[in-house]
């Protein structure tokens, strides 16, 4: 049975997945980028753009593991919103560049129905107007028994977090302070939703963190 997973949120200290004023040509904000700092190094992550060589050690550890046995991936309302824009090809391959990294389907919720978008190497876009419980629902079956993984924009794996449904989450928390814009634990009562703290590593680049249920 596939198991829904939240992998590599990269988080500032004060709690966010993004910074003030994102856009198509910003999509992480003013002061984003940082909050990516340790994973960009990275062997798995130069592999999965196309380089070579990169760090190994903790880092690479965490992100190696947010992709192992993933099945599919879906994706939160900013990408969502892109898609329904009427340049959403354009504006998808700016987002996520003409060969995205995933390699499988992706999941895309919005409130515009359209027709699916196939990228360069193997990356299919398929739009959702029925809701997290339709996607997630299409995304397992795709999958095959293989986990899923959300991502995308706070709001998504908010609501995936208040309604219970996600099975582990690991948070990359990077020095960086942001200020504002998409908070992703605020208000969230994590041990309701039954995940439990089972690792931390810390790095020169952040504090991992990883929760799991049972």
């Amino acid at each position: 049975m596939s198991r829904l997973k939240a992998m590599s949120l990269s988080v500032s200290i004060d709690g966010f997945l993004a910074g003030p004023n994102q856009s198509l040509e910003q999509p992480l904000g003013d002061g984003g980028v940082a909050l990516h700092e340790w994973a960009l190094g990275t062997r798995s992550f130069r592999q999965m753009h196309g380089g070579e060589g990169g760090l190994t050690g903790p880092d690479e550890d965490f992100m190696r593991a947010g992709f192992a046995g993933i099945g599919q991936v879906d994706f939160g309302p900013k990408h969502a919103r892109a898609g329904a824009r009427p340049l959403a090809r354009r504006s998808m391959k700016r987002l996520m560049g003409d060969g995205p990294s995933h390699h499988c389907p992706v999941f895309v919720l919005t409130h515009h129905a359209r027709a699916s978008i196939l990228m360069q190497g193997g990356t299919a876009l398929h739009f959702m107007t029925g809701g997290i419980h339709e996607a997630l629902a299409r995304a397992s079956e795709a999958a095959g028994g293989r986990d899923v993984c959300v991502g995308g924009g706070a709001a998504l794996v908010r609501h995936c977090l208040q309604a219970g449904l996600i099975d582990e989450l690991h948070m990359a928390v990077a020095p960086a302070v942001l200020g504002r814009e998409e908070s992703l634990l605020g208000g969230i009562e994590l041990v309701a939703s039954g995940l439990r703290m089972v690792r931390h590593t810390g790095t020169p680049a952040g504090l991992h963190v990883v929760l799991r249920k049972g």
